[in-house]
């Protein structure tokens, strides 16, 4: 599953732009570039799937939109949400016992503050059925 949300660009006057995800309501931002204007959705995106996990709210899964510009948080918000989404509703001690660690330990995977290894990344795929892909872009 590739973490990427659709936002959408749009023009504002009298100068700049203006930026809003379909998929999460509360996260908007704005840029007088359009360069700009993809960073700071970057880290909009980052911060608002950071506080709907710190709240225990729902993730929605990322949308396809014609058009749209598809926006990937950061790497940490990226591993939390994949680590959430993959889940599903299974609780996090069935998580643990898949890894053979701690409730705490298998908690952490889905807490953006938290930097996990890859090793832990890579055993969290495998315990959830699915395969650890990197990529550069």
């Amino acid at each position: 599953m590739n973490i990427r949300y659709p936002a959408i660009i749009k023009s504002q006057k009298p100068s700049g732009y203006f930026v809003r995800f379909p998929d999460i309501k509360e996260a908007i931002t704005q840029g007088e570039t359009i360069d700009e204007c993809l960073f700071n959705a970057a880290e909009v995106l980052s911060l608002v799937l950071d506080h709907r996990i710190a709240e225990g709210r729902p993730i929605p899964k990322p949308s396809r939109i014609k058009g749209a510009r598809m926006i990937a948080p950061d790497a940490k918000t990226q591993a939390a949400v994949l680590i959430r989404l993959m889940r599903g509703d299974r609780p996090v001690s069935e998580l643990a016992r898949a890894l053979e660690t701690s409730w705490p330990s298998a908690q952490r995977l889905e807490d953006p503050k938290h930097w996990p290894s890859l090793r832990q990344l890579e055993k969290a795929a495998t315990a959830l059925g699915k395969r650890l892909v990197l990529s550069f872009e």
